[in-house]
């Protein structure tokens, strides 16, 4: 693999490294920061899925450091996930659930970008990435079938 391909690779996984990080914090915020009865099953559900994302960021981190990259710190981040951000209604269930769908979009995304990028180039980043897509495939369904349930109740 050619210097520039494997820098591109890397910056890449970075992106996707920091999608899962504000995942976690944005799963977390919301996990707690909900509230009422309607509530709960969203809640459990995110504090599930902190931990898998969690897990994905270090596998992205250590792949990031097996290629030649740098970990990148704190002072790297930059936040992107707007319709994750707390509600002022802790009750607004639904909003939370698109955030989710959105924050799922997105890293579908990312892990369909690395998986072109790194075909016939890079199969073990290749298989780590098809691996997390599944899961984030997995996650955005779940999600989108609250959201139906929630529509219908609210209808």
């Amino acid at each position: 693999m050619s210097h520039d391909t494997r820098e591109n690779i890397i910056e890449e996984l970075k992106v996707a490294y920091w999608m899962e990080i504000e995942t976690v914090t944005n799963y977390i915020a919301s996990s707690i920061n909900l509230d009422g009865v309607r509530a709960e099953e969203i809640k459990k559900s995110l504090q599930a899925d902190v931990q898998e994302e969690l897990t994905h960021a270090q596998t992205l981190a250590r792949r990031i450091k097996t290629l030649g990259g740098r970990v990148p710190g704190s002072f790297d981040f930059a936040a992107a996930q707007k319709s994750l951000q707390p509600c002022e209604d802790s009750t607004d269930v639904v909003s939370v659930i698109k955030g989710v769908i959105d924050a799922e979009h997105s890293a579908i995304a990312q892990y369909n970008k690395l998986i072109q990028l790194c075909d016939g180039i890079d199969y073990v980043t290749q298989d780590l990435c098809i691996q997390s897509l599944s899961d984030e495939e997995e996650h955005c369904r779940d999600f989108i079938g609250y959201l139906t349930e929630y529509e219908t109740l609210e209808s």
